[in-house]
């Protein structure tokens, strides 16, 4: 008799069937299957297409319609956009009123200072924070127009790096017309950037320029200077400039003065940083050759007996002119050692990298 578990053609041996997972027993659809992912794999950054970054100090009465401004300006564009607010230690109620927006509007990012520091340290917060492939920097006081940013947007897409805008109608007061055209046009001869309005609040950036300029103390009023010494294309396009409509200037004449000690420390930091013997290597050469002149003329009149050395006080000034040369050579050369120690650890732009 066949073995009841011997297979045969007629009859072939059952094979055992795997139990069906529990969701398609269920009737379940069974998801599909991807494949395993690496642990602690960062996502992808998403940028923004625009950050807006404004700072402000005491502008309580412009908020409101400033951002109502901003987001139909925004909304119209149809793209990704963030709104930073930097408020530089307002006294007044302008972090309420920033703080009552935020919650109607995921768009908006605030950041408060402890205490007024001042427009180049808000401005580089903000940089430090956005998150856009063009960042435009604004006045919260509504004397820039938000319907200009379309347009300077488009401008970088053109290729520009930077554009500044140009208020070439001003709607200001005289008494800070005629400095702030006379602030502009020594910057520009001193700097070669010939644009006209260094000082105007309404800017755009390619990402790339915000995350590389560093503003600090008051160069906010120079980031084209800082910018074109980096190596980057520095535009201009004319800006609509209203009117004052809340509250008052917090800038007075003063602003000129400081400006312009903030110029040389721009020229310094761009110019001559690493090489700065370029600066004080002329001023130095010129003041002991000049003395040297002076002395070597009052001692070939003394050896001819035309002249006393004793009662001239032009050999003294001579003298000292030397020394101060020397001394201004000397520091030229102490800060081109300090410079070569520093070469190592020097970071420069980089526009492209191909690997």
């Amino acid at each position: 008799m066949p073995d009841p578990m011997t297979s045969s053609p007629d009859h072939p041996t059952p094979q055992p069937v795997p139990p069906a997972p529990a969701q398609q027993q269920r009737g379940a659809q069974q998801p599909r299957s991807r494949p395993p992912q690496p642990r602690n794999q960062p996502q992808q950054q998403q940028w923004a297409d625009v950050s807006v970054v404004i700072p402000l100090y005491n502008e309580e009465g412009s908020l409101k319609e400033l951002n109502q401004q901003l987001r139909s300006t925004l909304g119209r564009m149809n793209i990704r956009y963030e709104i930073l607010y930097i408020d530089d230690g307002s006294t007044d109620h302008s972090f309420q009123i920033l703080r009552d927006l935020k919650r109607n509007d995921r768009h908006l990012k605030v950041i408060r200072f402890r205490r007024n520091y001042g427009k180049s340290a808000a401005l580089a917060v903000g940089f430090e924070k956005a998150q856009g492939n063009v960042v435009i920097t604004m006045d919260a006081d509504l004397q820039d127009d938000p319907a200009e940013i379309p347009s300077m947007k488009r401008r970088i897409e053109e290729g520009y790096d930077l554009i500044s805008g140009w208020k070439k109608v001003r709607r200001d007061p005289i008494s800070k017309t005629i400095p702030s055209r006379f602030f502009n046009y020594v910057t520009g001869v001193l700097t070669g950037i010939k644009i006209h309005d260094f000082n105007c609040g309404l800017k755009a950036y390619r990402r790339e320029v915000v995350k590389s300029v560093k503003v600090y103390g008051e160069l906010h009023r120079y980031i084209p200077v800082l910018a074109h010494w980096e190596g980057f294309r520095i535009g201009e396009m004319v800006v609509q400039h209203r009117a004052r409509k809340y509250g008052k200037t917090k800038f007075g004449l003063g602003r000129f003065w400081k400006g312009f000690l903030d110029l040389l420390t721009a020229l310094f930091t761009t110019r001559f940083l690493r090489r700065p013997l370029h600066l004080f290597g002329p001023i130095g050469l010129f003041l002991t050759l000049a003395g040297s002149v002076i002395d070597l003329w009052l001692v070939i009149e003394w050896i001819r007996g035309l002249t006393s050395l004793g009662n001239r006080p032009l050999f003294l000034a001579g003298s000292m002119l030397i020394v101060i040369g020397i001394q201004f050579i000397s520091l030229g050369l102490l800060g081109e050692m300090i410079s070569k120690t520093r070469a190592t650890a020097e970071e420069y732009s980089i526009r492209e990298f191909l690997k």
